[in-house]
């Protein structure tokens, strides 16, 4: 019997966790050979989520509860909920009723096929423009920074073996970025085609801070390629500055009357501009490796656990 772990990271959603917990039971229970928990993860969500939980792991044992010290994202509450994972398969969706549960088999199906990982790839998206926004710049992001195989998609609902998950866990530098380390250990990766769904009740809590945070810490964590922007940008500055001089000195010999002190400051400025750019761009790609290595800023911190032996 195959045993499904499901991760799901909950913030004000005390309305539609219920919702999503029967949907999940319902779906495995339509195919035999499958066993399964789920763990939900309390991100300290400012309704009452933790309550509905509580209740929720009281009625099933099969259910299990986390609840963090802080809001520390979506991203770390899925590393906090893998961190507890037991089955084979572990699947990663939404708390609020977007995520298709209806798909999982078709995903566990194509999953069976030979990838790793499989996420649901939606046709028109039933979310906010900004969300909207957002997810089409990470995914401009995930294949320019981190080389993301052309023709996938990636969303919030995925499928994916056993060991990948552990392998992420090991990650324990903070602000972790899924993405960005399931594209570290894997390329087999595909996608199943899925209807999106509206949200069963409010809003979501995605906001702009929220997005520019999780798109940096994809550029900083997992990709050193804006530091090499900077060195680019650099030896350009530096060429500019270099042929600027040259066109100054020779526009002076062959025109002595014209003014050359404004624009040979412009040369000089421009020229150990670039070449301290350029050193500073160097010194970041190191600096910026050691950050990744050394901090240690904790991912989450476990509150309570509910339904763990």
């Amino acid at each position: 019997m195959t045993r499904l772990s499901f991760v799901i990271p909950c913030y004000g959603s005390e309305n539609t966790i219920s919702s999503v917990v029967a949907e999940i039971k319902a779906t495995v229970a339509a195919r035999q050979g499958f066993d399964y928990e789920i763990i939900l993860v309390n991100d300290n969500s400012p309704d009452n989520v933790i309550s509905v939980i509580r209740s929720i792991c009281a009625a099933d044992e099969k259910i299990k509860g986390i609840s963090l010290s802080k809001n520390f994202g979506q991203q770390s509450a899925l590393m906090a909920g893998q961190s507890a994972v037991s089955g084979e398969l572990v699947i990663c969706l939404d708390d609020d009723g977007q995520s298709p549960v209806n798909n999982l088999y078709e995903m566990i199906d194509k999953l069976n096929e030979g990838p790793d990982v499989v996420f649901a790839r939606y046709g028109v998206k039933k979310q906010s423009l900004l969300k909207n926004f957002g997810s089409w710049l990470n995914l401009i992001m995930l294949r320019i920074l981190l080389n993301k195989p052309r023709g996938i998609e990636f969303s919030s609902y995925f499928v994916m073996r056993r060991f990948i998950s552990d392998e992420m866990i090991k990650y324990k530098n903070p602000y972790p970025y899924n993405m960005g380390l399931i594209l570290s250990i894997t390329r087999r990766i595909a996608n199943v085609d899925c209807n999106d769904r509206k949200r069963l009740s409010g809003k979501t809590g995605y906001t702009l801070a929220k997005l520019v945070g999780l798109w940096t810490d994809g550029l900083t964590n997992f990709s050193v390629k804006p530091l090499r922007v900077a060195i680019y940008c650099g030896m350009i500055g530096g060429i500019f500055g270099f042929c600027f001089g040259v066109y100054t000195v020779i526009n002076k010999i062959l025109n002595p009357d014209v003014p050359v002190g404004y624009s040979a400051i412009i040369s000089m400025v421009s020229f150990v501009g670039g070449v301290i750019l350029f050193m500073q761009g160097i010194i970041g790609e190191y600096v910026g490796r050691m950050f990744i290595s050394i901090n240690k800023i904790p991912q989450f911190v476990v509150r309570e656990k509910i339904n763990f032996k």
